[in-house]
């Protein structure tokens, strides 16, 4: 039996990595358990030199050796600590890499198989035909909206159109645009009434218009 042998015994069984990942999780528990208990006595050992101090320094000073020595500990579990991690998150990425890349091979696979199923020259055939069936529908419906005859005589329209030019050529031109000052003085006046006006009545309303346009002139 060789070295390694004597050493390691039989060879196991090689195990799936995700029970690796679960053995590596488990040694980061204990190995957890184990930080809590050093950094625990590592304050004991200096509330221990803080207690002593200059009373009893031989009692301070194997404090302070202790804690070194839970200190080294505790640096080594670290360490290991570091390195399972890291093996357990490069399992972890190559099960996911493997589950993908089956993904991907399934789904080239189907992919293939679809492609199969499709004749090329039938896809072409039947593009061509929705075309041409599109196109048809479009004259169709080209037909059914076009007018029957004309809908009005052409000299009719021509004498319709030299009667409105001459109607805008008559009709005196407005300022296209007031200015802001004149558009404020027209909304500042009166309100001019609505409705039949009798003749008390609307001397009545024309006395208060009058009053309301003194008001006014006056305030402006």
């Amino acid at each position: 039996m060789s070295m390694f042998g004597r050493l390691f015994g039989k060879k196991k069984e090689e195990i799936t990595a995700e029970e690796a990942i679960n053995q590596l999780r488990d040694t980061e528990a204990i190995l957890i358990k184990k930080q809590e208990y050093y950094e625990q006595k590592i304050d004991e050992e200096i509330a221990t030199a803080k207690k002593h101090g200059q009373k009893n320094q031989r009692l301070a000073l194997n404090a302070l050796k202790r804690k070194k020595h839970h200190e080294l500990e505790l640096s080594r579990i670290d360490g290991t600590l570091s390195k399972l991690e890291a093996q357990r998150a490069a399992l972890e990425d190559a099960g996911t890499n493997a589950e993908v890349l089956k993904v991907l091979a399934d789904a080239s696979k189907s992919l293939k198989k679809a492609n199969l199923d499709l004749d090329i020259d039938k896809v072409n055939d039947l593009m061509d035909d929705i075309g041409e069936q599109m196109q048809d529908s479009k004259e169709l419906n080209d037909a059914i909206s076009r007018p029957i005859g004309d809908v009005a005589d052409e000299d009719d329209l021509m004498d319709e159109l030299r009667q409105l030019e001459e109607e805008a050529k008559q009709a005196p031109s407005l300022p296209s645009r007031q200015s802001d000052q004149e558009m404020d003085t027209l909304s500042d006046l009166p309100t001019v009434p609505s409705g039949p006006i009798t003749r008390s009545k609307g001397k009545v309303q024309k006395q208060d218009t009058m009053a309301e346009l003194e008001a006014w002139a006056a305030a402006n």
